[in-house]
């Protein structure tokens, strides 16, 4: 039995690959690399002042072409001559859908041609300083280098997770290509956590002192672990509350053996069954994500916390550029002032020029939220993590694609709450309810959309989707997270973590409480 905070030795060590062992090691006392602190307060402002300047500007153009009212209410009530101003009843002109549709297409090409041409120049690029990680340079260095098999270690963090980590080590033991080492990094347990990694016969690592939530128990183990590892010692990090479908490490390995370029792969991750209408909303969101990542043949957004693998090199070089090219401490593989480690570390990897995938067939079964308390609590640490990624790094090329991402959705909050202020405007100006045909086609368009994108899901989530409302309910809950998330920031509030609590089955009805 190991003791409390001692790593068992790797009993594989790999010899250490050409470029590792090239790279230069940078000075220990460097400063962690940060923005201002009025940017990264500034940053949410930013965003939704910009969405909102460009809604401004749409309306006004709009209103300026817009055709005459069609069954305008009358003048001598308020509430009409309000909704006759904001609001046009009549079909817009064909020019103006025109204009709008040929808009949305080119500001979306304009995204899609620019993401493709900052990907294309990190893959192509030769300067190690600028872009260590980048396909070019690694290619270089370890051509004609055999690392050895690919083999996997799994680290999985968990705080009091006595519940679901019997079925998380269960699922890695029966895949295909089992891995060679699964660690449970525990981190403050105060349940049986570490009795039930033990009676799987799988490591046990307890963090020492540590204080930094999740991120600082895997820096813990990752500092001791990552220099006997070789290149094709991959490190994997799975959440305690996720079930890996079978087959998921039989693709990953498989991908990492045909390219050593790829430094990192990203599951594809599902809602677990249950919690009712609340647990099918966050169900619909994954399948639609997953959908994304399909048409856009994995490239990633965000190399989910859920289940993940790294190269180490990817993982050294990012403790290497801590407090220099990238923000964070010295040494650090996660950055422990970030909310979202997986979304900061993915940013980071990218900066460094990692190329990293999300295949179709690594997919996991994770944990959804069952109360909207605890789904609150998360999603507000998922938006406010984000953004303030994007404060701590700035506007740059790695980035574009986030601010660009931001943007709409602050675009779509306006957008949304219009609509929802526009009906409740109508609803009480006309003294009887009137159809618009083109503004309730656009409404037919739209909820087919919403159910082609769920039908993986079977006919509950499609179901869902064509009830349209409880999902534009559900939008209208999330965008008052994205709000709240940015007047936290503005406000300089301080962030906190959240617990969920599991009840145990079974007569003494233990509870197990999940850090969000």
């Amino acid at each position: 039995m190991a003791p409390r905070g001692a790593m068992i030795p790797n009993p594989r060590r790999a010899p250490e690959d050409a470029l590792a062992a090239s790279a230069p090691l940078l000075p220990a006392t460097a400063a962690p690399v940060r923005r201002s602190g009025w940017f990264r307060r500034a940053v949410g402002v930013l965003v939704l002042g910009s969405a909102g300047g460009a809604a401004t500007l749409l309306w006004f153009a709009v209103a300026h072409d817009s055709a005459t009212l069609q069954a305008a209410p009358s003048d001598d009530d308020l509430l009409a001559r309000g909704w006759g101003m904001l609001y046009d009843t009549a079909a817009p002109r064909v020019q103006v859908v025109l204009v709008a549709v040929a808009l949305a297409v080119l500001l979306a090409a304009g995204v899609a041609l620019l993401d493709d041409r900052i990907t294309t120049r990190s893959r192509r690029s030769v300067n190690f300083r600028a872009n260590p990680l980048a396909p070019k340079i690694v290619m270089a260095a370890t051509r004609g280098v055999f690392a050895g098999p690919v083999t996997v270690t799994v680290l999985i963090p968990a705080h009091d997770e006595e519940v679901s980590l019997g079925a998380t080590i269960s699922s890695l033991l029966a895949q295909s290509h089992r891995p060679e080492r699964i660690v449970v990094v525990a981190d403050n347990c105060t349940d049986s956590t570490v009795a039930v990694a033990r009676s799987s016969g799988v490591e046990v690592v307890e963090s020492v002192d540590n204080v930094l939530k999740k991120a600082g128990a895997l820096n813990q183990v990752l500092a001791r672990l990552l220099p006997g590892q070789g290149d094709n010692d991959l490190v994997m990090v799975v959440d305690a509350d996720t079930v890996l479908d079978d087959g998921f490490l039989a693709a990953a390995v498989d991908r990492m053996t045909q390219d050593r370029a790829l430094m990192a792969i990203g599951g594809l991750f599902y809602g677990q069954p249950g919690f009712g209408l609340l647990g099918q909303f966050q169900r619909n969101e994954y399948i639609r994500y997953a959908r994304e990542m399909r048409r856009r043949r994995g490239r990633v957004f965000v190399l989910t916390g859920t289940a993940a693998l790294f190269r180490p090199l990817a993982l050294r070089t990012v403790a290497a550029s801590r407090g220099q090219s990238i923000p964070g401490s010295q040494g650090d593989v996660y950055d422990t002032a970030a909310l979202t480690e997986d979304n900061e570390l993915t940013i980071a990897l990218k900066s460094l020029g990692g190329l990293m995938i999300s295949p179709e067939e690594c997919t996991v079964v994770t944990e959804v939220m069952p109360t909207w308390r605890n789904l609150w609590a998360q999603r507000l640490r998922w938006q406010r993590g984000a953004l303030e990624n994007l404060g701590a790094y700035g506007i740059t090329p790695a980035t574009t694609r986030y601010w660009a991402q931001q943007l709409g959705i602050g675009y779509g909050v306006i957008a949304l709450a219009a609509y929802v202020v526009l009906i409740a405007l109508m609803a009480f100006s006309l003294s009887t309810w009137v159809w618009f045909p083109f503004w309730a086609g656009l409404g037919a368009l739209f909820a087919i959309e919403r159910v082609v994108t769920v039908w993986k899901g079977g006919w509950r989530a499609r179901l869902l989707g064509l009830a349209l409302f409880p999902e534009l309910a559900f939008a209208i809950f999330l965008n008052a997270v994205y709000v709240k998330g940015i007047l936290d920031i503005s406000l300089g509030r301080q962030a906190s973590w959240k617990h969920v609590e599991h009840t145990l089955p079974g007569a003494d009805q233990k509870t197990e409480t999940v850090l969000l």
